[in-house]
């Protein structure tokens, strides 16, 4: 059944979800795409092994995780690795898919995390410091493909981005082959107006699906090279039922969806919630 109503963060969660297939093992990054491997693993994905940074291996949670070393992560897990054994595993080519976040992005899909320059600035002397990479370069580098969830802002689609932290598809065709990574490179990215995907051949990044209450000139103006739609351009598959009821139950305070928080919720109700969630979640797997 199709949910009535829902939020386009939501259809950003559930969007992401259904990248992952069945099978697949799957590095999950900070975020939204938390919430998107347990829209996964309790619909479609049952049999998929989710593998967090902190060191989880196919954890079956009873709320969202709120960071990669939160202790939902490692709930009924099948094993807790040491970080360097998990990238280990992942150089080696025993990971299927990695989802991950971005702050600018260039048409081939290579993802910046690690400073914004600005119009005079420069690495040392920079507008924005960001966080850097984390596990991204890993993930981006060495999963088999990766699923790119961020937001579309003026700024943050460019024709050349200032800093490569985690490595696309670099110059495009045939340039990641030539370097020997082991993964494929980016597969596919979701924003809040639709989702992208990669030429096979040029491996440039093209619109393949719109959100509603996006166009596609609106999409264009916010991107800084003439972005290529897809000649049959599709409208987004809304969520079901059983997504957004999924999202209320594993995050019944809507954190993980950008809920602004209720400063006059005691801790008593912040527990009394939470105790309720975990009680509705049902693991059977």
């Amino acid at each position: 059944m199709i949910a009535e109503k829902y939020s386009i963060k939501e259809l950003m969660a559930v969007s992401c979800a259904r990248e992952i297939k069945n099978g697949e093992r799957v590095f999950i990054g900070i975020g939204l795409p938390m919430m998107s491997a347990l829209i996964a693993q309790n619909t479609h994905a049952k049999d998929s092994v989710f593998v967090y940074e902190g060191g989880g291996v196919g954890g079956l949670s009873r709320r969202v995780p709120w960071s990669i070393a939160d202790n939902p992560t490692a709930e009924n897990a099948l094993m807790i690795h040491e970080m360097w054994r998990l990238f280990s595993d992942t150089q080696a080519g025993f990971i299927d898919r990695g989802v991950i976040g971005g702050a600018q992005i260039d048409k081939y899909g290579n993802l910046n995390t690690t400073v914004i320059f600005g119009k005079s600035g420069n690495y040392k002397n920079p507008k924005i410091r960001l966080p850097g990479s984390g596990g991204a370069n890993d993930i981006g580098s060495s999963t088999g493909e990766t699923t790119i969830i961020m937001q579309l802002e003026k700024g943050k689609f460019v024709e050349k981005i200032d800093y490569i932290t985690t490595p696309g598809h670099l110059t495009g065709g045939v340039a990641r082959q030539r370097t020997k990574l082991v993964g494929k490179g980016p597969s596919s990215l979701i924003c809040q107006k639709g989702i992208f995907r990669f030429h096979p051949q040029t491996k440039e990044m093209y619109l393949d699906v719109l959100f509603p209450g996006s166009t596609v000139d609106e999409i264009k103006a916010l991107i800084d090279w003439d972005i290529k739609i897809a000649e049959n351009l599709k409208e987004a598959e809304p969520p079901l039922k059983i997504h957004i009821d999924i999202m209320k139950k594993y995050d019944p305070r809507g954190i993980m969806l950008g809920a602004k928080s209720n400063e006059e919720e005691d801790f008593d109700e912040f527990f009394e919630t939470m105790r309720q969630a975990y009680k509705e979640v049902v693991l059977d797997f």
